[in-house]
Formats: C-alpha cells, sequence, structure tokens
C-alpha cells in the first residue's frame, strides 16, 4: 500500500482519527491545555490543511527552526494579522480553484484574538472568507508572563492585574468574543473544551464544513498563568463546563443551543480552589463571582432556541 493510500485510510481509535499533525517533541509546558487542543483540532482538519497562526505559546513550541511539529503547510504571521493573512490563502486558492479541497485554519491566542487582532478578525469575517477561526483561550497572555487579556476573567489575578490591597485582581469581565464575532452574521459559532474530545471534533468538523467564514474557541487551561497543577488540566477545563465558567453551545444560524447544558452546577469554589490565581480572594468575592457567572448563564439561557444573530451570508 502507497504512502498515500495509508494516510487516506488513517485508522480511527474511537472514533478519532489516528493520525497526529501536531506531532510530539515539541516543547509546550507539560499539562499545557493549547497543546492538547491543537493535537485534536489538527484530527479533526486532516492532512489537506493549511494552518496560519499568530505568534504566541503555540508558535514558538512548536517551530524552533529547523524543526517543526506540524505535518501540514505552517505559516507563522503576527499577532494582528493571521485572518488577514487566511483571507488571502483563501483567495490565492480560488483562484487557483483548489479552495474546496484544503481546510484552512487561523489560529490564535486570546491576546491576538480578543485583543490585538480582532480588527483583522472582524475584517475577514465581514467580507466572509472561507476559514475557520480557532482562538485557544487561556485567559491571559501565556507567552510572555502571564499579562491580563480581555479574555481574563474577573478578579483574576496576573502580572499586569495583579491582587493588591485595594483592588484584586482583574476589575473588568471577560469580554463576550462568541457572541461578538456572532454578530458579524457568520453561519458558525462554537464554544469546545478538551474536557470533551467528541464534542470537539464534531464542532470542528462542522465548522470546516461551512461555505464562509466559521469560530471555534477552545477552553485551554494553562498551567504557569492559571498557577495550576499540570495533572490537574482536564480535570479543570471539566470543572469550567461544570461550574457554567465556560458553557458548551453551537450558534448556528444565528440560533444558540447549548451541547452540554448544566442544570445542577458545582460551586465556583470547586473551580477557584485548584488555582493560584484566585487564591486571594475572599468569601465575599467568590459570591461575587459566582452572582457574574450565574448571570451570564442565565442570559444565554434567554436567548437559547431564538434567532438572536442576523445571518448575512
Amino acid at each position: 500500500m502507497t504512502e498515500e493510500k495509508k494516510l487516506q485510510n488513517s485508522e480511527k481509535i474511537a472514533g478519532l482519527n489516528s493520525e497526529e499533525l501536531f506531532s510530539s517533541g515539541h516543547r509546550a509546558c507539560a499539562g499545557c491545555g493549547e497543546a492538547l487542543t491543537l493535537r485534536h483540532i489538527m484530527k479533526a482538519a486532516g492532512r489537506n490543511a493549511i494552518v496560519v497562526a499568530a505568534t504566541g505559546c503555540m508558535e514558538v513550541v512548536s517551530t524552533p527552526f529547523p524543526q517543526t511539529a506540524w505535518g501540514v503547510p505552517f505559516i507563522h504571521v503576527a499577532f494582528e494579522n493571521i485572518a488577514a493573512v487566511a483571507s488571502g490563502i483563501d483567495s490565492a486558492l480560488k483562484m487557483q480553484k483548489k479552495r474546496q479541497e484544503i481546510n484552512l485554519l487561523a489560529i490564535g491566542g486570546d491576546g491576538s484574538s480578543f485583543d490585538i487582532g480582532f480588527g483583522s478578525l472582524s475584517g475577514a469575517l465581514e467580507r466572509g472568507h472561507k476559514f475557520t477561526y480557532v482562538c485557544t483561550d487561556t485567559e491571559v497572555y501565556s507567552n510572555t508572563g502571564a499579562q491580563r487579556s480581555g479574555a481574563t476573567p474577573f478578579l483574576a489575578n496576573t502580572t499586569t492585574s495583579p491582587a493588591g490591597k485595594k483592588i484584586h485582581g482583574k476589575i473588568e469581565p471577560k469580554k463576550p468574543l462568541p457572541l461578538i464575532v456572532a454578530s458579524h452574521g457568520i453561519k458558525y459559532v462554537a464554544t469546545v473544551s478538551i474536557a470533551n474530545f467528541f464534542d470537539l471534533q464534531n464542532k470542528m468538523h462542522k465548522a470546516l464544513a461551512i461555505d464562509g467564514p466559521s469560530f471555534v474557541i477552545a477552553y485551554c487551561p494553562c498551567p504557569i498563568g492559571w498557577q495550576h497543577d499540570n495533572s490537574q488540566t482536564i480535570n479543570l477545563a471539566r470543572l469550567a463546563v461544570q461550574t457554567r465558567v465556560f458553557p458548551l453551545y453551537e450558534i448556528e444560524n444565528g440560533v444558540l443551543t447549548f451541547s452540554q447544558k448544566i442544570d445542577e452546577p458545582k460551586p465556583l469554589k470547586d473551580y477557584f480552589q485548584l488555582q493560584g490565581r484566585f487564591k486571594h480572594l475572599s468569601e465575599e468575592e467568590i459570591v461575587q463571582a459566582q452572582a457574574y457567572v450565574n448571570a451570564r448563564y442565565e442570559f444565554l439561557l434567554g436567548i437559547e432556541g431564538k434567532k438572536s444573530f442576523d445571518v448575512l451570508y
């Protein structure tokens, strides 16, 4: 059997592609949520993929010249322009009449996606380019020393929102990026977690099949930025869902549907106590944070099943 035939007939284990297109041997930290996420995203994308990635942890740990962990073409660009570069690749592939053959992914961390590169992302969504944007959300600028980002949650301690005597961590809420993206009128937006690989795979397949832009945000615990034991990564990702911190849902054609509704959530304290970034919180502040999480979840319940976003193309 030829090598090409072997790749086409890649063995599946428990329904997941066994081919490793984000290989082991990279330099990510033990317990890195981003690396686990990318491994499974690439299992969904397959070999006929092109990846455009911003500067950040995953670029640094996976592509130290002359080595690479990627089994597909990989383009490293700046924080602020991954969606613009993906737009150019989309246009070039269409000119070559090869567009339908390729899964085009733009991958950025929360710093690139929520903050520095958001203008580029917004423009690409408005233009309707066909690509899947994946935000690996560590809720902090992990690569440069754990600075706060637009994704950093309320009251979290970071190097630029330190917990002091008067201000206990970041005082602003987390930016609701999936809803902001959905308001651009795109057909598919989803949240995924490494605690549920099958849900991640299913949503990635849906996103890649969209004839236009699609957006997936993955919750990625960071042992360094969150100050948690590296053995707790999957447990924390699971707790984020179970406590309603990170709800799992899809927005298809403007309608939000939960893929895992949490009717009896675990207390937020269970999630906080495994992370050093929240160790400074008083009982009163934990109650305040719990009320905030509850309110955001109730908002999502309020729009569930309704046409809440215009779909323009």
